[in-house]
């Protein structure tokens, strides 16, 4: 069968180190929305030889990395039923795999194309845009004096580029006036913070005017302290709850890993102030897990505690992102980095002036309550108490 082939053919350029990449191309109705293409290769890790997969849709990537065996099998269920193209270039030959309207496979090689072996490192120079010599990385311990990443850094280097990259894509969709205003709450030792002031300032030249807010005063003097010596002058910290933050003006607000309800109080204070922009990263979610009491058909399976855990992330998530596309929001969760970096790695990303479907997403809002047994979520309540 052609498909075999083509998979027989990827499974031996793997084992053989002669595997370049492999795209996917033509999706079909099939494919997840605004899906365009799926881009694989080779990449290092730790743990090994992986194949990386780079989802590429509209307005943004999404990476994810799988041995050969779960390669294979993904591979094994995208082509033909959201995929009708799949071009394999190796060392040795490239391979062309393609379907019909009707379904038919077709299967093809040729010579190569490309003789030079693969690129396995997993961090390539071209996506990096901030320079590694910046003396605020090293301030914070990313760096070495001579501005080199860390070998107990380069996590937090991932996280910080696809941190920018992630931020790169909404302002594309999103773009902010050229002095925005921007609250992250919860900033903690301020890697991300840093992170975007640089990047808005220094690489898409905006006068930004960024307020970190943290409650640790040590936390908020060390990065007070770097900002000067950066010379940052619109970036400054504060010890402050950020239930008590009132800001003037605001067209971003960060939140990345605040702690539980903690996300919530950071929503609802990018609806109250009309942010256009809102990203949060979830971390902890109690308050959903302590009330949830499962009446529906997933019942049996969450009498088992670590699957309820999980299953109160996603309704906890879930209702956040509803609860933001009722203000307005154009609302995305997605994969923030690889679990192999951090298990913190679900981001939620809003923009502004999404069409108002406020009683659709409300309904689902309580019908997800009724199935889980849940009275009340947070960010619901005080988004009722506005």
């Amino acid at each position: 069968m052609p498909r075999s082939q083509f998979l027989a053919a990827f499974r031996a350029a793997f084992e053989a180190g002669s595997m370049l990449k492999c795209t996917l191309s033509k999706p079909t109705p099939a494919a997840p929305a605004h899906l365009k293409n799926l881009y694989l290769r080779p990449v290092t890790l730790k743990k090994g030889l992986f194949v990386s997969f780079t989802f590429r849709y509209k307005t943004r990537d999404e990476v994810k990395n799988f041995d050969i065996d779960a390669t294979l099998g993904q591979l094994e269920h995208l082509l033909g039923a959201s995929f009708l193209n799949a071009d394999l270039l190796t060392t040795a030959r490239d391979f062309h795999l393609s379907f019909s309207k009707s379904g038919e496979p077709t299967f093809s090689s040729q010579k190569a194309t490309h003789t030079d072996n693969a690129d396995t490192t997993h961090d390539r120079a071209k996506l990096r845009v901030l320079d590694p010599t910046a003396p605020w990385l090293h301030a914070l311990g990313i760096t070495t004096a001579q501005g080199q990443i860390r070998s107990d850094a380069q996590d937090k280097w991932r996280q910080i580029n696809k941190y920018l990259e992630v931020i790169g894509s909404l302002l594309r969709d999103c773009p902010l006036p050229t002095d925005p205003h921007i609250a992250d709450m919860g900033s903690g030792k301020g890697y991300l913070t840093f992170a975007l002031y640089d990047f808005l300032k220094n690489k898409l030249f905006l006068t930004p005017h960024i307020t970190g807010i943290e409650l640790r005063p040590n936390l908020v003097a060390l990065c007070n302290e770097t900002a000067q010596t950066a010379g940052f002058e619109g970036l400054r910290f504060i010890s402050q709850d950020i239930a008590d933050y009132r800001p003037e003006r605001l067209e971003m607000l960060i939140a990345l890993h605040a702690c539980d309800t903690a996300t919530d109080l950071a929503l609802a204070a990018g609806i109250r102030n009309k942010a256009q922009i809102i990203v949060a990263a979830p971390c902890c979610h109690k308050q959903i897990r302590k009330e949830m009491h499962t009446r529906n058909e997933l019942a049996p399976v969450l009498r088992h505690g670590i699957l309820e855990e999980r299953q109160a992330e996603i309704v906890t998530d879930g209702i956040r992102a509803l609860l933001l596309e009722a203000e307005g929001y154009k609302t995305q969760v997605f994969e923030f980095i690889s679990t192999e970096h951090t298990a913190k790695n679900v981001m939620i990303a809003a923009t502004a002036g999404a069409p108002q479907r406020k009683e659709m997403a409300l309904e689902k809002v309580a019908a997800l309550k009724a199935g889980f047994g849940i009275k009340t979520h947070y960010l619901e309540k005080l988004l009722e108490e506005r």
